[in-house]
């Protein structure tokens, strides 16, 4: 039944599903109608509609940074993306990435739908970025550099261990994420906050897509794409690809659940970030996200249906954190209703359950520190 199921099964979200319709709709009559500006917002909500919607919420000047910022480094991951490219190609593009965003005229065909024709016309997004302020530029062209050098490192590297993991993703996400505080430091609005903190927002973030994209990056063609560390998945198969076949079910939901429990390592830190945001606006375009993740990895959680489709929270619940989430108080108490969800799916005769309890109550505890709504209950 889909999404009408959906609705008979959660009648609750039917009104947040409208507000973000809405919301959607008056964002659409918001797009600038000066060329380069325009394909830049349709271009964003193309690609992403749920990251469309959060930027679209920030101060004009700092949305127009974000917006830029989120493209340039969409282009950046749709050329390492792109297993068709020659590696000899692929990597001097990676590396001088950060100058051909102030190259109005440059442009690389690469990636499929939307994402092509970001690339084939990345010009417009050039001719943006050249109308920004310089504090902005820096900051971008900064991360830019440092993420395309990072992704050349692991183009024909395997994550073997955890710690590969934890500097892959920091330069693919938690660079992002470092970004994001330095634009908003730069608008004046935020304080810097320690590196460390937006770097855990990214990581959050990236593992949590890593672990729920395994089957489409598992599939990819005419190569795989290979980001779950060896140092994990290697306790349960012989290959990363076995993981999808039906008769390593079991084996694979656990190291599922080892995954997970990884991702959420990040938690507590996350929380901290968020706590130190005061722009309503900002607040809101940071927290959705995490709370979107810590949602996703709840249902990922022993659920064998990641190697076989798409997992992802329902649209309903998702318009319901987006309408709801206005507050530290709200995302307090997100995190920790979906972290009793994810406890109590724990099963103690999973390898990792110890672990991934101690992880959980550790996150429902500083909820319950912070909250006042929790710390009462």
């Amino acid at each position: 039944m889909g999404i009408i199921g959906d609705i008979v099964r959660h009648p609750n979200e039917i009104y947040p599903l409208i507000k973000l319709l809405v919301t959607a709709k008056l964002a659409e009559k918001q797009i600038p109608s000066k060329p380069n500006w325009s394909f830049c917002y349709l271009m964003l909500r193309n690609i992403s509609r749920s990251f469309s919607l959060v930027i679209q919420q920030l101060p004009l000047e700092l949305r127009d940074a974000v917006c830029v910022f989120y493209l340039v480094l969409r282009a950046l991951d749709t050329v390492e993306d792109d297993t068709s490219i020659a590696t000899e190609v692929k990597v001097p593009i990676l590396i001088a990435f950060h100058r051909h965003i102030y190259d109005h005229e440059w442009h690389f065909s690469c990636g499929t739908d939307a994402y092509k024709d970001l690339m084939d016309q990345f010009h417009h997004v050039s001719m943006a970025f050249l109308e920004l302020g310089t504090n902005y530029q820096q900051v971008i062209e900064d991360i830019t550099m440092r993420m395309g050098e990072g992704m050349a490192k692991f183009i024909s590297t395997e994550i073997q261990t955890i710690d590969d993991y934890e500097e892959y993703c920091h330069y693919v996400a938690g660079l992002a994420g470092l970004g994001l505080s330095k634009l908003f430091h730069a608008s004046g609005k935020e304080d810097l906050a320690p590196d460390s903190l937006p770097n855990a927002v990214g990581l959050f973030l990236q593992k949590t897509n890593i672990i729920r994209d395994y089957l489409e990056d598992i599939n990819e063609v005419p190569k795989c794409r290979m980001f779950w560390p060896r140092q994990i998945w290697s306790k349960y198969v012989n290959k990363l690809e076995d993981l999808k076949c039906g008769e390593n079910s079991v084996k694979a939901v656990q190291c599922l659940n080892d995954m997970v429990t990884n991702a959420l390592s990040h938690g507590e830190d996350c929380l901290v970030c968020l706590s130190t945001l005061h722009d309503p606006a900002i607040f809101r375009s940071c927290a959705i996200p995490q709370i979107m993740a810590i949602g996703t990895l709840t249902m990922c959680y022993n659920n064998v249906e990641v190697f076989r489709g798409v997992v992802k929270m329902r649209r309903g619940l998702s318009a319901k954190v987006f309408d709801q989430t206005r507050t530290m108080e709200d995302v307090y108490g997100a995190f920790f209703h979906f972290s009793s969800i994810l406890k109590s799916k724990v099963d103690n005769n999973d390898p990792n359950a110890t672990n991934t309890l101690k992880r959980i109550e550790s996150i429902m505890k500083t909820c319950r520190d912070y909250s006042e709504t929790l710390s009462k209950s």
